[in-house]
Protein backbone atom coordinates (compact mmCIF):
# COMPACT_ATOMS: atom_id res chain seq x y z
CA UNK A 1 0.00 0.00 0.00
CA UNK A 2 1.35 3.01 -1.31
CA UNK A 3 0.69 5.20 1.47
CA UNK A 4 1.00 2.94 4.87
CA UNK A 5 3.76 4.17 6.94
CA UNK A 6 4.60 0.35 8.14
CA UNK A 7 4.67 -0.21 4.49
CA UNK A 8 7.16 1.84 3.50
CA UNK A 9 9.29 0.86 6.39
CA UNK A 10 9.25 -2.34 5.41
CA UNK A 11 10.30 -1.14 2.20
CA UNK A 12 13.24 0.46 3.26
CA UNK A 13 12.27 3.86 2.22
CA UNK A 14 11.38 5.26 5.79
CA UNK A 15 14.54 4.41 8.19
CA UNK A 16 13.89 2.31 11.43
CA UNK A 17 16.14 0.27 14.14
CA UNK A 18 15.62 -2.94 12.75
CA UNK A 19 15.85 -5.85 14.92
CA UNK A 20 15.09 -8.81 12.92
CA UNK A 21 14.14 -9.50 9.40
CA UNK A 22 12.59 -12.35 7.29
CA UNK A 23 10.83 -12.89 3.50
CA UNK A 24 8.06 -12.27 5.82
CA UNK A 25 8.48 -10.13 8.50
CA UNK A 26 10.05 -6.33 9.66
CA UNK A 27 10.81 -6.01 13.60
CA UNK A 28 11.70 -2.66 15.04
CA UNK A 29 12.08 -0.94 17.68
CA UNK A 30 9.26 1.14 18.76
CA UNK A 31 10.69 5.52 18.32
CA UNK A 32 8.32 6.11 21.24
CA UNK A 33 8.77 2.78 23.46
CA UNK A 34 6.62 1.78 26.55
CA UNK A 35 10.30 0.09 27.68
CA UNK A 36 13.73 0.16 26.38
CA UNK A 37 13.57 -2.84 23.54
CA UNK A 38 9.86 -2.38 22.94
CA UNK A 39 9.75 -3.76 19.37
CA UNK A 40 6.94 -3.56 16.58
CA UNK A 41 6.52 -6.51 14.52
CA UNK A 42 4.52 -6.24 10.92
CA UNK A 43 4.23 -8.40 7.82
CA UNK A 44 6.29 -7.04 4.83
CA UNK A 45 2.57 -7.63 2.76
CA UNK A 46 0.18 -5.00 3.84
CA UNK A 47 -2.59 -6.41 5.91
CA UNK A 48 -5.00 -3.79 7.95
CA UNK A 49 -6.30 -5.65 10.91
CA UNK A 50 -5.22 -8.62 12.82
CA UNK A 51 -8.09 -10.92 11.18
CA UNK A 52 -6.85 -10.23 7.69
CA UNK A 53 -3.30 -12.29 8.60
CA UNK A 54 -3.03 -15.81 7.19
CA UNK A 55 -3.02 -17.82 10.20
CA UNK A 56 0.61 -18.98 9.24
CA UNK A 57 1.72 -15.72 8.93
CA UNK A 58 0.05 -14.55 12.68
CA UNK A 59 1.92 -17.80 13.75
CA UNK A 60 5.00 -16.66 12.43
CA UNK A 61 4.89 -13.24 14.11
CA UNK A 62 3.68 -14.79 17.38
CA UNK A 63 6.68 -17.15 17.04
CA UNK A 64 9.28 -14.40 16.50
CA UNK A 65 7.21 -12.23 19.40
CA UNK A 66 8.29 -15.44 21.96
CA UNK A 67 12.04 -15.24 20.33
CA UNK A 68 12.47 -11.79 21.23
CA UNK A 69 10.75 -12.28 24.53
CA UNK A 70 13.39 -14.84 25.55
CA UNK A 71 16.05 -12.46 24.94
CA UNK A 72 14.19 -9.35 26.74
CA UNK A 73 13.76 -11.02 30.17
CA UNK A 74 17.29 -11.93 30.45
CA UNK A 75 18.61 -8.25 28.96
CA UNK A 76 16.28 -6.64 31.06
CA UNK A 77 15.51 -8.53 33.73
CA UNK A 78 11.36 -8.39 32.97
CA UNK A 79 9.91 -10.55 34.61
CA UNK A 80 7.75 -10.76 32.02
CA UNK A 81 7.05 -9.27 28.38
CA UNK A 82 4.15 -8.46 26.96
CA UNK A 83 2.52 -9.21 23.65
CA UNK A 84 -0.20 -7.44 21.79
CA UNK A 85 -1.46 -7.29 18.04
CA UNK A 86 -3.00 -3.64 17.72
CA UNK A 87 -3.53 -1.47 14.72
CA UNK A 88 -4.82 1.73 16.34
CA UNK A 89 -2.77 4.14 15.21
CA UNK A 90 -1.46 2.47 12.28
CA UNK A 91 -3.86 0.23 9.83
CA UNK A 92 -1.34 -2.31 9.70
CA UNK A 93 -1.35 -5.30 11.54
CA UNK A 94 1.39 -5.21 13.87
CA UNK A 95 2.19 -6.81 16.80
CA UNK A 96 3.99 -5.06 20.10
CA UNK A 97 6.37 -6.71 21.65
CA UNK A 98 7.40 -5.30 25.56
CA UNK A 99 9.38 -5.75 28.54
CA UNK A 100 6.83 -5.47 31.45
CA UNK A 101 8.81 -3.67 34.81
CA UNK A 102 5.49 -3.08 36.15
CA UNK A 103 1.59 -4.37 35.65
CA UNK A 104 0.63 -1.44 33.72
CA UNK A 105 3.24 -1.14 31.17
CA UNK A 106 0.48 -3.41 28.88
CA UNK A 107 -2.83 -2.65 29.82
CA UNK A 108 -6.81 -2.79 29.49
CA UNK A 109 -8.95 0.01 30.17
CA UNK A 110 -11.09 -2.20 32.43
CA UNK A 111 -8.67 -1.92 34.81
CA UNK A 112 -8.29 1.90 34.83
CA UNK A 113 -10.21 3.27 37.78
CA UNK A 114 -10.34 6.75 36.16
CA UNK A 115 -13.48 7.85 33.67
CA UNK A 116 -11.88 10.27 31.77
CA UNK A 117 -7.90 9.44 30.83
CA UNK A 118 -5.91 11.58 28.33
CA UNK A 119 -3.14 10.04 26.65
CA UNK A 120 0.50 11.13 25.39
CA UNK A 121 3.36 9.45 23.47
CA UNK A 122 5.66 8.68 25.43
CA UNK A 123 9.26 10.27 24.93
CA UNK A 124 10.68 9.98 21.62
CA UNK A 125 14.03 7.32 22.22
CA UNK A 126 17.65 8.55 21.88
CA UNK A 127 18.49 7.05 17.87
CA UNK A 128 22.26 6.07 19.27
CA UNK A 129 20.15 4.49 21.95
CA UNK A 130 18.47 2.40 19.93
CA UNK A 131 21.07 1.64 17.60
CA UNK A 132 22.93 -0.14 20.12
CA UNK A 133 19.56 -2.14 21.43
CA UNK A 134 18.98 -3.14 17.53
CA UNK A 135 22.84 -4.30 17.40
CA UNK A 136 22.18 -6.03 20.96
CA UNK A 137 19.23 -7.56 19.93
CA UNK A 138 20.14 -8.85 16.38
CA UNK A 139 23.06 -10.41 18.07
CA UNK A 140 20.65 -12.27 20.52
CA UNK A 141 18.31 -13.82 17.52
CA UNK A 142 21.44 -14.71 15.23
Amino acid sequence: MKDCLFCAIARGEIPAHRVCETDELVAFLDIHPVRPGHTLIIPRDHHAYFDDLPPTLAGEIVALGQRLSKHMKARYGAPRVGFAFTGIDVPHVHAHVIPMMETTDLTSRRYIAEEKLTFRLTPRADDGELAATAADMRAALA
